[in-house]
């Protein structure tokens, strides 16, 4: 798949290099002076504390024996999910704030916006996957390891890779290959289908439309599979009788609920809602919230309440 990209994006780099356009002019965030700095600092920091936080997640999963369960496994997935999510933007725009000309190649763009958005899609199948994990652990407790098995655990996981990057790369491809003209100034942190699109040198309605509806469905299909599945889990835990295995239940879950609200809350307001009153440095605020926030605020909030987790977590550190 990310041959066919590739080739795709590189044949439109050719066919635009005719007319002496050689790439996008990724404006970023326009701050100088002493905010800028302050600015790359915080981004700089959240970034590499993202990296260490989730990378010390796959560590302790893979290190400690004691939980190599396939809660604790799936976390380690979308663990390393996670890396790679804030990797394919936050380099580039840490980048920015000191570049003069701050352009971006055409393929590098395409690349940057096939790979943004089929990660986001993975990380969607990834949340509805980890619910459905949680179900069973509640609702099916004893049947649980004789549905969730080794064999089911891994096409679950490789499916959401499959299905995450065949999602996006037909209408990516179409865009490549339109006509662009203008100021070649995208007004964004990344290169996001809206602003691509406003450099066409015609109106593409269609591909708009197509666009949206990819990233709301993307969105809306695993949200309520994981409304459901909770549900379901809800009622389950209101029937047992004691009142300390509710809270187990709820801690269990509690977790993952809060990860998914910070994910598609801010999705959605970006993705489904109307962006014409909109300003520019709103859009690219409330976009770096899911793409670095949430992915810093995860290992934090997996290790927070879970005592096996930071045992492990302390195991890899060193700290007895």
């Amino acid at each position: 798949m990310f041959c066919i990209v590739y080739r795709q994006v590189t044949f439109f780099n050719t066919y635009n290099s005719s007319s002496s356009v050689t790439g996008f002019i990724l404006l970023g965030f326009t701050y100088t002076g002493e905010t800028q700095k302050l600015f790359f600092m915080l981004l700089l920091t959240i970034y590499i504390l993202t990296l260490l936080g989730n990378g010390s997640i796959i560590c302790a999963v893979f290190r400690d024996v004691r939980i190599h369960t396939p809660m604790y496994i799936l976390l380690a997935n979308f663990s390393f999910l996670e890396i790679c999510y804030v990797s394919t933007t936050v380099p580039n725009m840490l980048a920015n704030f000191f570049s003069e000309t701050k352009v971006i190649s055409f393929s590098g763009c395409f690349l940057q916006f096939y790979f943004f958005f089929s990660l986001g899609a993975v990380e969607c199948f990834f949340l509805a996957i980890m619910a459905f994990d949680r179900y069973l652990a509640i609702c099916r407790p004893l049947h649980y390891h004789i549905i969730m098995t080794r064999h089911l655990r891994i096409s679950l996981v490789v499916n959401c890779w499959i299905i995450g990057f065949l999602w996006f790369p037909v209408p990516i491809i179409i865009i490549s290959q339109l006509s662009f003209c203008g100021p070649k100034i995208i007004d964004h942190i990344l290169c996001d289908s809206s602003p691509i699109l406003v450099l066409t040198c015609t109106p593409a309605p269609m591909m708009e439309f197509v666009c949206s509806f990819l990233s709301s469905m993307v969105l809306i299909i695993p949200f309520f599979f994981i409304i459901g599945t909770y549900t379901l889990v809800l009622k389950a835990v209101l029937r047992i009788p004691s009142g300390r295995g509710r809270r187990k239940a709820f801690s269990t879950c509690g977790s993952h609920l809060v990860v998914v609200s910070l994910f598609y809350g801010s999705a959605m307001v970006i993705y489904m809602t109307p962006r014409s009153g909109r300003e520019a440095e709103t859009q690219k605020i409330m976009t770096l919230f899911y793409t670095m926030v949430t992915p810093f605020l995860n290992p934090i909030i997996y290790s927070l309440r879970n005592k096996e987790m930071k045992n492990a977590l302390r195991k890899v550190l060193g700290n007895k």
